[in-house]
């Protein structure tokens, strides 16, 4: 079973409007509401590709039932344990007026230590062999990024796959436990080297062989406009990405993982899954959500 782990879910609203005027009624021309969080978007591409998935997490309040129910209608399984405080809700506005989209992201609820114990005893009890968890996405506050280390070393208990995309510090701690995949931006990777201004394409190779080096098996760079890079033991892959009329970038990357980790587990060889996994990520930056594959395939041959 492939679990993903999100640890601050949200409820995003995204709203479509002309303008955006300060102390003014501004009218919008429509709005959406999405089950998201990271972890849980890589749940429901898998679940597209027709991999089975339980996606589990923290959470509390109404706004996790409404996520609840998303999940049930496209019938993937999930635990979440309860929190005392509401899964927030995101607000997206793309302004066409200006061409712009305004991002306000809220950190989430305070969540306990009892709370994310009682998750961790979840997987303690469920993971087998051969199952793979992902890990994805901010932790709400109350949770320390070192609870990073707590799932590591259950995942080399288990013998189970483990794929981190999380930008906190301490994803340097867990090479050791030689997680599977693990999936920095540009200034990720950077901000774990403690690197700043500009660095070009042969000096992210040489951090992502950084990283294999002290333990990840893979590493895979998302690069925005400029496509993807994957980094293993003996091989180097670089692709680019289409040229697309940006709409949404949010869930782009969640896109870009949840099809390469489904096209490893289909077998379809590091290149293939690279090639699918670009074109699955840009096909979601030019619509509202996630990619529905049908228009990612012509991006394919780009």
């Amino acid at each position: 079973m492939i679990y993903t782990i999100t640890l601050n879910p949200a409820i995003d609203l995204f709203i479509d409007t002309k303008k955006l005027a300060a102390n003014s009624v501004n009218r919008t021309n429509g709005y959406d509401l999405q089950a998201n969080g990271k972890g849980i978007n890589v749940s429901f591409i898998l679940n597209k590709i027709g991999i089975p998935t339980t996606a589990t997490g923290i959470g509390g309040g109404f706004t996790l039932e409404y996520i609840k129910n998303k999940l049930q209608l496209n019938h993937i399984p999930y635990y979440f344990t309860k929190s005392q405080g509401l899964t927030r809700i995101n607000v997206f506005t793309r302004v066409k007026s200006e061409n712009k989209e305004y991002k306000l992201v809220n950190p989430g609820p305070e969540v306990t230590l009892a709370e994310q114990k009682k998750l961790l005893t979840y997987f303690k009890e469920k993971l087998k062999k051969d199952d793979l968890i992902c890990i994805s996405g901010s932790f709400s506050t109350g949770i320390s990024p070192d609870i990073l280390q707590d799932f590591a070393k259950l995942a080399e208990q288990k013998q189970t796959k483990l794929v981190i995309d999380t930008s906190y510090q301490q994803v340097m701690d867990i090479l050791p436990y030689h997680p599977w995949i693990i999936k920095p931006n540009e200034d990720e990777i950077k901000k774990w080297f403690s690197l700043t201004g500009q660095v070009d394409q042969k000096q992210l190779v040489k951090l992502g062989k950084r990283l294999v080096t002290k333990g990840a098996q893979m590493v895979l760079i998302s690069l925005g406009s400029k496509g993807a890079l994957l980094i293993t033991s003996s091989k180097v892959f670089y692709g680019n990405a289409p040229k697309i009329q940006e709409l949404n970038t949010a869930c782009a990357g969640d896109s870009m993982l949840g099809a390469f980790i489904g096209n490893l587990i289909n077998q379809k060889g590091l290149e293939t899954a690279l090639k699918k996994a670009i074109a699955a990520g840009s096909d979601a930056a030019r619509q509202e959500w996630i990619t529905n594959f049908i228009t990612a395939k012509e991006l394919e041959n780009r």
